[in-house]
């Protein structure tokens, strides 16, 4: 494993961090004895932070967590949540919620506590509410170890807010794709310069930079003649800044930690050649015109008070324009989100344009205005022609 310091204080994080936002699931439900597993192995293999949040997995992520790293195993790694904003009115409610997740999480306290998902708007709420007071009374009172926030806004908020503390470290949304979007390339180096670690959330774009690639980029990483899958070419990509501390992936495949490890070990920062760079900037270039929102599938929108299922009709969106078959994105869309197979609709069509999901987005997106160029692509005569055979190609009789 390959480990880079904290400027600050010194800790030897492992330089691939396990975000616990997407753990592996069954029956809409954290698979405990599955993501158990995969963190203590991971663990095993020298991974030693872990981030979590309040809302995560609906609120069980943090409880989850309290559980798997029992048997010795939160000994063994530092322990990231975040203090949610959106949870918080008075100054009280900051030490209430922190407590509380003391005790989901089964410990006496958070090693690197952040304050989530930063914008213009919740800083100056929670710097008004005395946030800095109470981060330094939870560090005197060693509920937490290292204060530091994740952001989702513009850099002139990410430079005001990394002037206004002594923090340790802060959490940005950075990849290939991502240079010049809120904190970017220029706030990355802005942290660092003042020796705060920076940790990377998103470096595959909610695995948009990993899962079926259009064919153009396909093409492009295949002309390298090396033997690399997209999810190594996009975290190297973030390794190679040697500002960057910890990437985080929200792994839940098995294959996919063991791939991440490996990758991890060998991808230093400047060990990408020039040859190698400039195909990420072919890639990127090659993506820039393909992709029509650039929704990550966080689900900060959700619940939807209409019912629409908003990253999902995002990412089938994007996926009709980058994908080699649209006509199955049509059909998927079709079932999944149109109720072809029964289940309620969750479509763009449902949109009231009531604004919610707008100011809840971390990447600012018109969502509304989105959802109505999906429900005139995705959602017209054509798909609902499709529909019967949809479900003729997905209904099966399953006998005994």
């Amino acid at each position: 494993m390959q480990y880079r310091q904290v400027p600050k204080n010194g800790d030897k994080l492992s330089a691939l961090g396990f975000g616990a936002m997407r753990l592996a699931t069954k029956r809409m439900s954290i698979d405990e004895e599955r993501a158990t597993r995969q963190i203590r192995s991971a663990i095993d293999n020298g991974i030693n932070y872990i981030d979590t949040a309040a809302p995560y997995h609906g609120g069980e992520s943090e409880r989850f967590l309290g559980r798997a790293l029992q048997g010795g195993y939160r000994e063994k790694v530092k322990l990231a949540t975040k203090l949610p904003p959106f949870s918080v009115k008075t100054r009280e409610d900051m030490d209430r919620i922190l407590n509380i997740q003391l005790k989901k999480l089964q410990t006496d306290h958070i090693d690197y506590y952040l304050l989530h998902g930063l914008d213009a708007s919740q800083w100056k709420k929670l710097f008004d509410l005395g946030v800095l007071e109470f981060l330094d009374s939870a560090k005197a009172a060693g509920k937490i170890r290292n204060a530091g926030f994740s952001f989702h806004g513009d850099r002139k908020t990410f430079k005001e807010i990394i002037d206004a503390y002594d923090w340790v470290f802060c959490q940005i949304q950075y990849n290939f794709l991502d240079e010049t979007n809120q904190a970017g390339t220029e706030g990355l180096r802005y942290a660092a310069a003042r020796n705060i670690a920076v940790m990377i959330m998103e470096p595959l774009r909610g695995g948009m930079l990993a899962g079926k690639l259009p064919k153009e980029v396909e093409q492009i990483y295949y002309d390298t003649g090396t033997k690399r899958s997209a999810a190594a070419w996009a975290l190297c990509w973030v390794w190679n800044h040697p500002e960057v501390t910890v990437v985080l992936s929200g792994m839940n495949d098995e294959n996919h930690i063991a791939e991440n490890l490996k990758t991890c070990e060998d991808a230093l920062p400047g060990s990408m050649t020039s040859r190698e760079l400039a195909t990420m900037e072919e890639v990127a270039g090659t993506y820039r015109k393909l992709i029509k929102v650039g929704c990550t599938g966080c689900a900060y929108c959700m619940p939807c008070p209409s019912g629409v299922n908003i990253p999902q009709c995002f990412s089938l969106y994007n996926d009709y324009y980058m994908s080699n078959n649209s006509l199955i994105t049509r059909g998927m869309y079709g079932m999944m989100l149109m109720g072809a197979m029964g289940a309620t609709a969750t479509d763009a069509s449902l949109c009231r344009n009531c604004g919610k999901c707008t100011k809840a987005c971390p990447q600012k997106i018109a969502i509304p205005e989105e959802l109505k160029k999906v429900r005139s692509t995705l959602g017209g005569l054509r798909t609902k022609l499709i529909i019967p055979v949809v479900k003729l190609m997905f209904s099966t009789d399953v006998k005994e």
